[in-house]
């Protein structure tokens, strides 16, 4: 078959349907992908805005802009969508976009579910930001600790609304979670071994067995929180024999591990920008794998030291004090292996190896801070203070929204087929760089001061104006930052600079594709022979692997070796996904005015389960369902 035929037919195999209806019915991964990047950073500069409104009441004392009701909802809602609407489903989604790239596939494993998952995100997410414009947003902190969060003491709805979601959203990040570790291991080019899997892919692989770990306990916890509430059970009520630490004890063994979840992913698209912009392969491969798998083994004995204060045994407080300080080494070996790239390397300076670099400034000196707070003497004096406020933000957006934005950078090509702008992206940087440490490096100074957080005004006696208002000017830098992001896509979008097909002259399978890929990706596997393939082969493509042309097809390879073992063909775009994601919706978010919601949404759930699964043969017939 000649090759202008072969792409025709696999054109019409995997087509997206047209209208909005269609949109509805897409399962094609880099459409998935390319949803969760853009909900995410929507989600993220709206609660960007949160942050501001509250930097504004902030900046001076006894401000009265937000009463106190107001800034407690905004304040929950920034923290929780920050972590569970950007963090997790930002890398998820380059996840899914990226990795099938990476690995030489055409789609991930299960095409409808990751369409179900994305749906699930979106819906969650318009519930938790809708429920502030109804003043029923959550009010106890992105951790919603108990007894505050008990009906005795929150009546309202606002709790409610937080262990739903939170539950529903989950079950997103679990979803798209088992989709990956599928794909990766069973999906890779005929060739890429273990030993050749590029670092990002592994930083994939890591965060998402670590979301299967760690999901269930926050999901426990905010079912039995909602449980507590709705129908009166009394797992966390200490008066009746319930236990409030278990609450912390839940969310913590989640809410630790979720750094490292979203942190791995950020430092795999470290490690492959800056190769890349060096122009020489990693220094320390395997040591970077084996550090990236270590983090993500040691974080699970960390959630302890969110508790010093709370009366545990002094001997649990030693173990976790030491992990806590013991998790920094796996960290420094990544970073000393990038420095090592950059020093023996040719740098070029481009916006996406800036963001890099700023990367690894900022996150070391979160890391420091994190290191004193591993310290019992030095956690009990400084901890609900804004010491751990700003420790926090330093690993988080030091640790991972830089080096997501050096990758937006660095794979907007592959997304759009245009460049970013880069005047406009250095300016974006270092905006962003410089507003960033006005803001946070204060709030150190503050936590020493005896600021505690959560509190929504303070009296001029405390003398902690100074350094609030400092604190403000720099969150107002720091949004002006980010806005010049949007104005650089705004304006790539009309008068972008068009990319070829690898503009950065980059190593990895993904910008062997076209930019942006087709929907079936490559015309032929490639057979990959080496760590680097478009710097160190001549790429050969696999043309007699069996696969049709006339159906959506995947290579299935041996986890290990990754030998071609057959050949399973994919389903096509649906409308059930969909159906199945407001019927899910119907049963959390209507169990947050009555449990028989859950009762009602069972037949909404079983017809669309029953669509999904209806036996057809699209690829006979020509038809989607």
């Amino acid at each position: 078959m000649e090759l202008n035929e072969k792409m025709q037919k696999l054109d019409q195999a995997w087509a997206n349907p047209p209208g909005f209806i269609g949109w509805l019915r897409i399962v094609n991964q880099t459409n998935i992908g390319v949803r969760y990047i853009y909900t995410s950073l929507i989600f993220f500069f709206m609660s960007g805005v949160l942050g501001l409104m509250m930097r504004v009441q902030l900046a001076s004392a006894e401000t009265n802009v937000l009463g106190p009701e107001v800034f407690n909802q905004i304040f929950t809602v920034h923290g929780t969508a920050m972590m569970f609407l950007f963090a997790i489903p930002m890398v998820e989604g380059l996840g899914a976009y990226i990795v099938p790239l990476m690995i030489g596939t055409r789609d991930l494993s299960f095409p409808r579910l990751s369409s179900f998952s994305y749906f699930v995100f979106l819906i969650g997410g318009i519930t938790l930001f809708g429920s502030l414009f109804m003043n029923v947003a959550p009010n106890a902190g992105w951790f919603d600790y108990v007894p505050l969060a008990l009906k005795e003491w929150s009546p309202g709805k606002n709790i409610d609304v937080y262990a739903t979601v939170i539950t529903f959203i989950e079950i997103s990040a679990l979803a798209a979670a088992v989709e990956l570790i599928v794909t990766i291991l069973k999906q890779r080019a005929p060739g890429m071994t273990m030993a050749r899997m590029p670092v990002f892919v592994w930083s994939i692989l890591v965060m998402a067995f670590m979301i299967v770990f760690a999901m269930p306990g926050v999901i426990v916890g905010s079912v039995m929180l909602a449980l507590d509430r709705i129908i009166g059970t009394v797992f966390f009520e200490a008066s009746l024999g319930g236990d409030s630490l278990l609450w912390q004890h839940l969310f913590w063994w989640f809410g630790h591990p979720e750094v490292y979840i979203a942190f791995l992913p950020a430092a795999g698209v470290v490690s492959t920008i800056i190769p890349v912009f060096c122009k020489r392969p990693l220094y320390g491969y395997t040591a970077v794998v084996m550090s990236m798998v270590a983090t993500g083994i040691i974080s699970f004995g960390l959630w302890v030291h969110h508790m010093f204060t709370t009366g545990i045994p002094d001997q649990a407080s030693a173990f976790f004090s030491v992990a806590s300080a013991m998790i920094a080494i796996p960290s420094g070996i990544q970073i000393y292996c990038w420095i090592a790239t950059i020093l023996t390397g040719r740098p070029r300076f481009n916006t996406a190896l800036l963001w890099c670099m700023g990367f690894v400034i900022v996150f070391v000196m979160g890391g420091l801070s994190g290191i004193m707070v591993a310290s019992l003497p030095f956690d009990k004096q400084t901890h609900d203070t804004y010491f751990v406020v700003a420790h926090f933000h330093y690993v988080l957006i030091g640790g991972v929204v830089f080096p997501v934005f050096g990758g937006i950078y660095y794979w907007w090509p592959k997304f759009t087929g245009k460049l970013l702008n880069e005047k406009l992206g250095k300016i974006n940087f270092w905006l962003v760089v410089i507003g960033f440490n006005i803001a946070f490096f204060p709030m150190h100074i503050l936590g020493l001061q005896g600021m505690p957080r959560r509190i929504y005004t303070y009296i001029e006696e405390m003398n902690w104006g100074a350094m609030n208002m400092l604190s403000s000017l720099g969150a107002y830098l720091l949004g002006v930052g980010f806005f010049v992001f949007i104005i650089n896509v705004i304006w790539t979008i009309k008068k972008g600079e068009v990319a070829s097909n690898n503009p950065w002259d980059a190593d990895t399978l993904e910008w062997l594709a076209d930019s942006p890929p087709k929907n079936y990706k490559f015309v032929e596997i490639p057979r990959v022979k080496s760590l680097n393939p478009l710097w160190d082969d001549e790429m050969p493509v696999d043309a007699t692997t069996g696969m049709r042309v006339d159906r959506r097809e995947v290579l299935i390879t041996e986890i290990l070796s990754s030998k071609v073992q057959a050949v399973v063909i994919l389903p096509t775009n649906s409308i059930w996904p969909f159906v199945l994601a407001l019927a899910t919706a119907v049963a959390f978010i209507g169990s947050i005015f009555s449990p028989w919601w859950f009762v009602v949404s069972i037949g909404l759930v079983f017809i669309s389960i029953t669509g999904w699964f209806w036996p057809h043969r699209p690829w006979d017939s020509g038809r989607d369902v």
